[in-house]
């Protein structure tokens, strides 16, 4: 891959079914994979393991499927606060997906940051670091969604690591 290319990332599996009455089973997860792989998507976003039964038996599914073109990615958030990754139920849903590519999101909006997750930005900068350095250390590509993205407070950089 040339740093110029442009890499389509598709999130049907995950974003796509949150509208209404759009249920896709396991099954139909995976064909839907299967097509999009074959349409020549670089990420599909399966889903986020560890949320609903479903999400984890389409990735127990697709553990015997390979693709020729795009690397099945697990969604899921960081760490929670004040704990460490490698124990952490969200990022062992990640690993147990067994997924060569892991996206996490992670708050970026100190509204956010204050009102819901109750940290410090220097607790939630921790949170964003040792969630993609545990999942890095542990062979993963990872890709970190800066969620809800505003200007009033740091964030790490990241948009594609390796």
């Amino acid at each position: 891959m040339d740093s110029s290319d442009v890499l389509i990332y598709d999130t049907t599996l995950r974003d796509g079914t949150q509208g209404e009455q759009v249920n896709f089973s396991a099954e139909e997860k995976l064909r839907i994979a299967q097509r999009l792989d074959e349409i020549g998507f670089h990420y599909i976003e399966g889903g986020w393991p560890g949320s609903n039964p479903k999400d984890m038996r389409f990735f127990e599914m697709a553990k015997g499927m390979s693709f020729k073109h795009a690397r099945l990615t697990a969604f899921g958030s960081t760490r929670k606060p004040y704990m460490k990754a490698a124990t952490c139920p969200n990022i062992m849903a990640l690993l147990e997906a067994e997924t060569p590519s892991v996206a996490i999101f992670g708050k970026s909006w100190d509204l956010h940051l204050s009102d819901i997750l109750n940290v410090s930005p220097d607790e939630n900068l921790e949170m964003i670091r040792d969630s993609i350095e545990f999942l890095k250390s542990k062979g993963k590509e990872v890709i970190f969604d800066a969620s809800i993205f505003s200007m009033d407070i740091r964030i790490i950089p990241v948009v594609r690591a390796r």
